[in-house]
């Protein structure tokens, strides 16, 4: 042997001992690597629990090629819910978000895929919330739990409530609102939150509530307070609130790059909040209403003005800021604050001259909102917008808001006769042609609305019939002439033979809501 492949073999030997060595020293070194990386957040993947050995086996084994393994998964799960066995798409679901934890896509696509796709495929609405919560659950409880730093998780989150629960897409929205709306009188109590209590619990019941608000919905009651003094008062029961929460939670901790799209979330919900954000429940009924929250258009106003000074160019904005202040305008007046409507109506008429006909005064102007045209002689849209305000003077009665039903009266009359003016069926003679396009006595179609509304199958709540009731010094045993008003119906537009041509037989003073005698 020469001395040149000695030392070749020698030096083979070294590298060999110097290997051993470092794996010695790595297997000490490698319990207090895993337990950093458990500590700071860096490790990606847990073991998976409940899988088939075959698929645990398979993911300790290849690693790195994890991806590959979710691929396959989201492959097959697709397969799973076209043949109708959503649950065990599901628990594909659950494994490929384990597999990949930190991808944000395969949290949303997933809950997506739960709340929207498989959700539509039930007809029985329990059925249908129970997947819509789940793609809530999922992006809550375990997406954010991987990903708190992620803009696009608290969008999708908050959209769920904004969009799937809060718009009237979905034909079960009002179902999914009134389960809400349940759950979170369980947690909060009725009326408005007691924000000390929450805050600061004393009592083991106080105390229950916070830690079920922690543990169950991830809410923080600190942050719930601070997003209610920002933007609030705010009805917590209604799931464009928790849109705007999660939204807010979702701006401290995003990027520049991604906050336009978390405070446009705000800015949006703030609208529908003002527009419908006051919930109107009544004890032992199944039924849930919702009104104008007139109480926080200062900072609905607010979160337009910030949203356009961050995007002024978008045409959108500013047609959605303009029709914004319309109906802030219609909202206060129809609610009888004509001191609030007439500085709204300035505050329109500043900015988009152009949206209000010259020297048109507010009460003509309201009108034109509901009639949309004021100077067409459409007789089946006069008669449409008085029966909207006669549906809506008595549904104001029966939650107890007399103003507003005498507003929404008078606005009623004020149709009705601007339309009998316009066709010449109010002057003395009157016109030729009258008898074709009168409309109907104004009280026999009061009459009808009522008692359609008070037929035991018409929808509204038993507790909101009841007080309806009482409104109009009606007895509780009160029976509606169900047979003629179904006769007659709604469609007032054929019924004109015996229409009314004389203000005479018009009630027009403005507690023009019939009262029965």
């Amino acid at each position: 042997m020469t001395m040149k492949q000695s030392s070749n073999r020698f030096y083979k030997f070294g590298l060999l001992a110097m290997t051993l060595v470092l794996l010695v020293a790595g297997s000490f070194v490698q319990p207090v690597l895993t337990r950093d990386r458990d500590r700071l957040g860096l490790t990606d993947v847990k073991p998976l629990e409940n899988a088939p050995p075959m698929l645990a086996f398979t993911t300790v084994a290849l690693g790195g090629f994890r991806g590959i393994i979710a691929n396959a998964l989201w492959i097959r799960s697709v397969d799973l819910e076209d043949k109708g066995k959503y649950f065990e798409s599901m628990q594909l679901a659950d494994w490929i978000t384990k597999l990949q934890p930190r991808m944000t896509q395969v949290w949303t696509e997933q809950a997506w895929n739960m709340a929207y796709n498989i959700s539509i495929k039930f007809t029985d609405p329990a059925d249908r919330w129970r997947w819509v919560k789940a793609g809530i659950e999922l992006l809550r409880d375990e997406g954010l739990k991987y990903n708190p730093g992620d803009a696009l998780v608290y969008r999708e989150l908050a959209w769920f409530f904004q969009h799937k629960m809060g718009q009237a897409l979905d034909g079960t929205h009002m179902y999914y609102k009134l389960q809400w709306a349940k759950t979170m009188l369980s947690v909060l109590g009725p009326g408005r939150p007691n924000w000390d209590e929450l805050t600061n619990p004393q009592t083991d019941e106080a105390k229950a509530r916070v830690k079920r608000l922690r543990d169950e919905f991830k809410m923080d009651p600190a942050i719930m307070k601070q997003v209610d003094d920002e933007y609030g008062p705010l009805e917590w029961k209604l799931p464009e609130t928790h849109a705007i929460y999660w939204a807010t939670v979702g701006l401290k901790y995003a990027k520049d790059k991604d906050k336009d799209t978390l405070r446009r979330v705000v800015y949006q919900c703030m609208d529908i909040a003002f527009q419908r954000g006051r919930l109107i429940m009544f004890d032992n009924d199944n039924e849930i209403y919702m009104a104008p929250n007139l109480a926080i258009v200062d900072k609905a106003n607010q979160a337009y003005l910030d949203m356009m000074k961050i995007d002024n160019s978008r045409i959108d904005q500013q047609a959605g800021y303009r029709n914004f202040l319309r109906k802030v305008v219609y909202n206060f007046y129809s609610h009888s604050q004509l001191s609030e409507a007439e500085k709204w109506w300035k505050k329109l008429k500043e900015n988009y001259p152009n949206a209000v006909k010259p020297g048109i005064s507010l009460d003509d102007w309201a009108i034109d909102m509901v009639t949309e045209d004021a100077n067409d002689k459409d007789q089946n849209k006069a008669i449409s917008a008085i029966e909207g305000q006669i549906t809506f003077a008595y549904f104001s009665l029966a939650v107890g808001e007399e103003e507003t039903a005498q507003t929404s009266a008078k606005l009623a009359l004020a149709i009705w006769t601007r339309y009998m003016t316009a066709v010449g069926c109010l002057k003395d003679p009157p016109a030729e042609d009258c008898p074709r396009v009168a409309l109907p006595n104004l009280e026999v179609m009061r009459d009808i609305i009522r008692d359609n509304m008070l037929e035991k199958d018409s929808g509204l709540a038993p507790g909101a019939r009841a007080r309806l009731l009482t409104a109009l010094n009606l007895p509780a045993d009160y029976v509606p002439k169900a047979n003629k008003v179904r006769e007659t119906g709604h469609n007032f537009g054929e019924a004109t033979e015996g229409a009314t041509t004389s203000t005479n037989s018009v009630d027009t003073s403005t507690n023009s809501v019939p009262k029965e005698q």
